[in-house]
């Protein structure tokens, strides 16, 4: 099969690894890719944007699939454009593709389809701001409507704080103030081709930069699938996507075709796990980042079948997708100065040691060449690197991918230590 996937980070490196690592020999783009991906797939010098421009490069080499990996591609409608030319694409046009793109939105959304979520109150000037406060209480959960790079939103007891946050997105338009919802949370994707879903394996992620949930909000620092402590509450994690999937992914599916804008990718559903059931948090329209570099891995389906079915309308014929019982932990590797002003250019030394462990793929985020010869790759980025890692147990996946981590010299880098190490006691 010919695939162009369309997306230059660790998501879009996931995806092309996990297709790499089938029985079939794919013929596999990515546009634009990074220098790690061109280790793994021919890279085409095209704007993700310019949905033309990628229909046109689809048509003439006769690629199958195009998969559009980062959510920009998918508000500004590509998947329209190649729909149009009759090019199979994995991504919901941009229309369903606002449940990601505005937060108001997805909760309009949400409040049709009869799906568990927290309240929330649109506010569009400083004082409607303050007046939410009043009304929800605090901790302030505030979000950017739009897009923010997994960046817009901010959870904090400290009045001023949240204000300022909301001062910062108001030029652009009103925020979503929320309810503070409390417990662990769980990352679980659905593959949908309007109709029919098809779940994944529950992933957690860690948000916040430093160990302990301390720091700023980031785009992800690191993950760990699957999650055996959901079978505390729920019975087993199959019992819990079962729940999810009728009560908040079909509703929400179901909802978006009856409005004529049917959702065909990859629905991402935020979800925390609070005394009083399970809640939405968000919805994206992408695969996640960091938890597909841990979902992908212990995968057994062939994910360009079920990336291909869903794309032409026939999921219902694939079967559920099946998984490893090995668990993955992926570790993010940051740039002095992540997430607030990283520091980008500095050479990166050690990957090949890395790679070494036993069990450990290196997915690149944000890496190039160096203008000057050597062999060597910068950094261009805030998370430069992934090591995902697998194993029988946590215990023996952390110390693989900490043992690589470790292995890997970068200048000024950070990475999070406490990754999984609740579920390695």
């Amino acid at each position: 099969m010919k695939i162009l996937v369309l997306g230059s980070g660790a998501r879009e490196h996931a995806i092309i690894l996990s297709l790499r690592s089938e029985a079939a020999d794919h013929e596999v783009f990515a546009a634009p890719g990074n220098a790690g991906i061109a280790q793994d797939a021919t890279l085409v010098d095209l704007d993700p944007l310019d949905g033309a421009a990628v229909a046109a490069f689809a048509n003439e080499h006769a690629v199958d699939l195009v998969v559009i990996g980062p959510e920009a591609p998918l508000v500004a409608g590509v998947a329209d454009v190649l729909r149009g030319r009759g090019i199979p694409v994995f991504g919901p046009g941009r229309a369903a593709a606002q449940l990601e793109g505005s937060k108001a939105f997805a909760k309009r959304i949400m409040e049709a389809a009869g799906v568990p979520t927290g309240r929330a109150v649109r506010a569009a000037s400083v004082a409607e701001v303050e007046a939410a406060f009043d009304q929800l209480g605090s901790p302030h959960v505030v979000k950017a409507d739009g897009l923010a790079a997994g960046k817009g939103v901010i959870v904090t007891a400290d009045r001023a704080e949240a204000l300022a946050h909301a001062e910062q997105y108001l030029p652009s338009g009103p925020v979503l103030v929320e309810e503070f919802l409390s417990g662990p949370e769980v990352s679980l994707f659905f593959l949908s081709d309007g109709d029919t879903v098809r779940a994944l394996s529950p992933a957690q992620d860690f948000k916040r930069a430093l160990d302990g949930d301390g720091g700023p909000n980031t785009g992800g620092m690191g993950a760990y699938s699957p999650l055996p402590w959901l079978s505390e509450q729920f019975g087993s994690e199959q019992e819990f996507v079962d729940l999810v999937t009728e009560q908040i992914a079909l509703p929400v599916v179901r909802e978006l075709d009856a409005e004529g804008t049917p959702f065909i990718g990859l629905l991402y559903a935020g979800l925390i796990l609070t005394p009083a059931g399970v809640r939405v948090i968000e919805f994206n329209a992408r695969f996640g980042d960091p938890e597909t570099q841990v979902v992908l891995p212990r995968l057994r389906t062939p994910l360009s079948e079920l990336l291909l079915a869903a794309a032409s309308g026939t999921l219902e014929a694939q079967p559920q997708p099946e998984f490893s019982d090995d668990v993955a932990i992926t570790v993010v590797l940051a740039s002095e100065g992540y997430p607030e002003a990283p520091q980008t250019g500095r050479l990166i030394e050690g990957l090949d040691e890395a790679a070494a462990v036993e069990g450990v793929r290196i997915v690149h985020a944000a890496t190039g060449a160096p203008d000057a010869p050597g062999g060597s790759l910068v950094a261009t980025g805030g998370r430069v690197l992934n090591v995902v890692a697998t194993g029988t147990d946590f215990a023996d996946a952390r110390a693989r991918a900490y043992e690589a981590i470790g292995r890997i010299r970068l200048d000024g880098a950070h990475y999070r230590h406490d990754i999984a190490a609740r579920v390695a006691r």
